[in-house]
C-alpha cells in the first residue's frame, strides 16, 4: 500500500504507489456506486498526491466487476443533491486540474458520474463488452459534466444522443467514437494499461505536467465557467420540477416513472 497517503482510513477507495505511479480503485461492492464518503476520499486522495513530486502517473479503475455503475440514486434527492453536486465536482474538478497523467482502465459499467470520472481522465482503456452510458435523463435530470464536456470528445451530435436518449454503447463503440482511446480485451487491459505507465515514467515529470497545462489551456479557460453554469441550471430550474424528484422517486422504489410534464 501507499506510504504516506491516507490509504488506512480509506472506505470506498483502494491505492497503492509503486514506481511512481498512483494506483486507485473504487471499492464499493457490489458495482462501485459513487457515494458521498467516496466523492470525499477520492478529492482528499487527488489532493495529497498532487503533492507528491515522486508520482507522475494515476490510473484510475474499478474493482470487482465494473468501474462504477455512477452516482447513487439517493444523493440526487431534493435534500442531497446540492452537497453531492458540490462534492462530486470537487472531485472532477480535481482529475481534471492535476498534473499528473490520468489514465481510465474502464471494464462492466460505467455509466454516469462513473462514466465522467472516467471521460475526464487524459487517456481511456476499456474493454469491448463494457457498458457505457449517461442515463441520468432517464430519472428526470441530466450529466453536468458530460453536458459540458463531452461534446469536445465526440463530437456535438454524438454527444447530444448519448445525454438526450441516455442510451448505453459498448465499450468497442465508446473507443470508436473518441469516448476512449482503446478497446482491448479484458485480460489485457491491465498490460495494455501497464504499457503505457511504463511508457510516460521513461519521460520527464516536469515536462508533462508543463505539456498537459499547455494542452487544456483552451478547455480550462471554459469547463469551469461552463460546469458552474450547468450547477446552476441544476439547482435553479431542473431540481425545482416534479419530473426530476418523480424519476429520482420512481428509481429508488425500482418502478416506471409517471411523467407529468411539470
Amino acid at each position: 500500500m501507499a506510504t504516506g497517503l491516507v490509504d488506512s482510513k480509506l472506505a470506498r477507495l483502494t491505492v497503492d504507489v509503486t514506481s511512481s505511479s498512483a494506483r486507485l480503485a473504487l471499492h464499493n461492492a457490489p458495482l462501485n456506486v459513487i457515494d458521498i464518503p467516496m466523492m470525499e476520499e477520492l478529492a482528499q486522495l487527488l489532493a495529497e498526491i498532487e503533492s507528491r513530486a515522486d508520482i507522475s502517473v494515476i490510473v484510475l479503475s474499478g474493482e470487482g466487476k465494473s468501474f462504477s455503475a455512477g452516482v447513487d440514486a439517493a444523493a440526487h434527492t431534493p435534500e442531497n443533491v446540492e452537497t453531492m453536486l458540490h462534492k462530486f465536482h470537487a472531485a472532477i474538478r480535481a482529475l481534471i486540474a492535476t498534473k499528473k497523467v490520468t489514465i481510465a482502465a474502464v471494464h462492466g459499467h460505467c455509466l454516469g458520474g462513473g462514466a465522467e470520472l472516467a471521460m475526464v481522465c487524459d487517456m481511456v482503456y476499456t474493454t469491448p463488452s463494457s457498458q457505457w452510458g449517461f442515463p441520468e435523463i432517464k430519472l428526470g435530470c441530466y450529466p453536468p459534466v458530460a453536458c459540458t464536456a463531452l461534446a469536445a470528445l465526440v463530437g456535438q451530435k454524438r454527444a447530444a444522443e448519448l445525454i438526450l436518449t441516455g442510451r448505453t454503447i459498448s465499450g468497442s463503440k465508446a473507443a470508436e467514437i473518441g469516448l476512449a482511446n482503446h478497446a482491448v480485451p479484458e485480460e489485457k487491459l491491465q498490460s495494455a494499461v501497464d504499457n503505457t505507465v511504463q511508457e510516460l515514467l521513461r519521460l520527464s515529470p516536469a515536462a508533462l505536467a508543463v505539456t498537459k497545462k499547455a494542452f487544456y489551456a483552451w478547455d480550462a479557460m471554459h469547463f469551469d465557467k461552463a460546469l458552474a453554469r450547468a450547477e446552476k441550471i441544476y439547482f435553479d430550474e431542473l431540481m425545482k420540477t416534479a419530473d426530476a424528484q418523480e424519476g429520482v422517486r420512481a428509481f429508488m422504489d425500482k418502478r416506471q416513472p409517471k411523467w407529468t410534464g411539470k
